[in-house]
């Protein structure tokens, strides 16, 4: 297992030398630069030449792009995440500050998911075919193809317009509307309910997915030699469903969930966005539209840490759900 996790961590080096250098490549040719996103398209018509030239040293813009990325990966290497252009502040700094609003949203959304997303995959392949099952199965259905952002707006004008002045009415943005010298337990019931909305729209389409996802597992298991065997021993129908079918799925299941934390993570920047939700997917939004480099990288190079965390979580709990699995 050792050996095993070394050879994976080092894969997962040259993996993220890769990411990280295209990602700088997009974000150095992108159109513009930090000068002219905070002073307009050109700079040096506002400041004299002199003072442009010296701004773009001080931040490294007067440097080819391969040359940027050997510096920032150099700096990488001693930890060093760089300053924002933009706030001023250290990198590592903006993403401590933004990372647990992120957390407290997209793990409320994992855990959501799958305490839904099990249950509901197996009572679809438990109830397959019947009536119910079938609703169940076309409502999953509407809802993965209805895209966050439109739900996002939906339930903003459903909640802020429709609904207000009523006890269902929510709040649309921020994080809390409370002041920060407030006592916990008010505080911690504003920011509760102004999670409602942001969690809605990062659940419901992995639900969906995920437990469509299971169905579709579980209908193959199903369909094995080993389950009719259960059955011909008369073994109940429940017990064939969890016993045998369930535990053989796990494998693909495992997979789905070591993405699942990073997906939901990543796909955070537009949900943020929309709902001013101070958290990382926010922040990685704002920088890129600020030509902020070092942020860009520092946001870039976390989304592919974790990314690749849970891949390799995922073979690691492999070999616990299924002693036959070889980690060699």
């Amino acid at each position: 297992m050792a050996t095993y996790l070394l050879r994976r961590l080092l894969l997962g080096c040259v993996t993220l030398a890769a990411i990280t250098c295209i990602v700088y490549a997009l974000a150095r040719n992108m159109p513009g630069n930090p000068l002219s996103a905070q002073m307009g398209e050109d700079p040096s018509r506002k400041i004299t030449a002199e003072d442009y030239a010296r701004m773009q040293r001080a931040y490294g813009l007067d440097k080819s792009w391969p040359e940027g990325y050997l510096q920032w990966a150099g700096n990488l290497l001693r930890g060093d995440l760089g300053r924002s252009i933009t706030r001023k502040q250290p990198v590592t700094t903006l993403i401590g500050e933004r990372i647990g609003p992120t957390l407290l949203v997209s793990g409320s959304a994992f855990v959501l998911i799958w305490l839904a997303a099990v249950p509901l995959g197996l009572y679809a392949s438990a109830r397959s075919g019947r009536m119910d099952e079938r609703a169940t199965s076309l409502l999953l259905y509407a809802l993965y193809s209805f895209p966050t952002f439109v739900a996002a707006l939906f339930l903003q004008v459903l909640f802020a317009v429709w609904l207000r002045g009523t006890a269902w009415e929510l709040p649309l943005f921020g994080m809390s509307d409370l002041p920060a010298d407030a006592s916990l337990g008010p505080r911690i019931l504003d920011v509760a309910r102004h999670m409602i909305l942001p969690v809605t729209c990062q659940t419901y389409v992995s639900l969906a997915y995920d437990s469509r996802f299971i169905k579709a597992t579980m209908e193959e298991a199903i369909r094995q030699d080993y389950v009719r065997t259960a059955r011909a021993k008369g073994a109940g129908p429940w017990r064939v469903l969890f016993r045998h079918a369930f535990r053989n799925t796990l494998i693909p299941l495992v997979t789905l969930l070591g993405l699942s934390l990073p997906a939901l993570i990543g796909g955070s920047i537009i949900i943020e966005q929309i709902f001013t939700w101070p958290g990382m997917g926010r922040l990685f939004f704002e920088s890129i539209r600020e030509r902020d480099y070092p942020t860009i990288m520092g946001l870039a190079l976390m989304f592919s840490v974790l990314t690749l965390l849970g891949q390799l979580l995922a073979d690691v709990l492999y070999c616990l759900v299924d002693p036959r699995v070889s980690v060699a």
